[in-house]
């Protein structure tokens, strides 16, 4: 770990990355890829330990409220979280200054947070949005070794849920031979329907291999599934986008398990949803008009 401070902490969308690196060590991770340009270990966690300051500085001079996001290339629930409290302290500020806010973790230690994010969606809006890819446990234990196990994440799903906090699945990245299969998706299916989530994402069957991602995900698959990385190799080169042969079947499966369960899964509606900022005095002056 390793501390700084930065000149800025919110993207053109409104998102933030508080830590850069992750300890989650999930053996696909994208944000390994030399294209993001880090310049340390992947493992020796920057720490932006000004990331509350710039944030209150940055809500209070926006004009209208918004969303605020993090969570998009480094967890904002990593184990240092636990000690540090830097994304606490950031969603303490977006309650204080009444702006929406939405996570996207691995972690079921986002609970810690639960009175926070009831606080806000009391105000506004707040979504959490955890990614589930595997629903045997031992296989989760391989590809995504120091994460809270899926059964972990789904309780933390239900307990949002009884809570009034609205939730969206990431159900990504889908590993050719590992994971791409009818009975992974259908349990993970089973686990969004019993959470009543909200909406899913699901870009593609498969995932995105690039220079820096790559060679870890070919190390790692080298010590846990021999001779996978050589078939790999043949079937998809050096390509970008790696995608399942059962990418179609699959992926209908999700469609069809979605719809008949109303949760959102079109990419583009539920990534306006999280978007879109919501307030619950607006809401309800709309309610009283009508």
């Amino acid at each position: 770990m390793h501390k700084v401070d930065v000149k800025g902490i919110l993207s053109s969308s409104n998102g933030m990355n508080i830590y850069r690196g992750c300890q989650h060590n999930c053996i696909y991770c994208d944000s390994r890829s030399l294209c993001y340009g880090m310049e340390h270990d992947f493992e020796d966690i920057e720490v932006k330990q000004n990331a509350p300051i710039l944030l209150e500085k940055a809500l209070k001079s926006k004009r209208k409220k918004c969303m605020i996001g993090t969570g998009a290339m480094s967890d904002p629930y990593i184990p240092l979280e636990r000690e540090l409290k830097l994304t606490r302290q950031c969603l303490e500020i977006v309650e204080r200054y009444g702006f929406g806010a939405t996570v996207l973790t691995k972690s079921a230690d986002v609970l810690r947070d639960l009175d926070l994010f009831r606080s806000i969606n009391s105000k506004s809006k707040a979504v959490v949005q955890m990614t589930l890819t595997t629903y045997d446990e031992t296989m989760c234990r391989i590809i995504e070794p120091n994460v809270s196990s899926t059964k972990e994440r789904f309780e933390a799903l239900k307990i949002f849920r009884d809570n009034g906090i609205p939730t969206v699945v990431w159900l990504d990245p889908f590993l050719p031979f590992i994971n791409d299969t009818e009975e992974n998706i259908r349990g993970l299916l089973d686990y969004c329907v019993k959470a009543k989530v909200r909406g899913t994402i699901c870009f593609d069957i498969g995932l995105t291999l690039r220079s820096g991602n790559r060679e870890y995900f070919y190390k790692q698959l080298d010590r846990h599934f021999p001779k996978l990385k050589e078939k790999y190799i043949k079937m998809y080169g050096n390509s970008y986008e790696i995608t399942s042969r059962n990418r179609d079947k699959l992926m209908k499966i999700i469609t069809d398990v979605c719809r008949k369960n109303r949760i959102m899964h079109n990419v583009n509606e539920v990534f306006a949803y999280l978007h879109k900022y919501e307030s619950k005095e607006e809401q309800l002056s709309l309610f009283d008009m009508g």
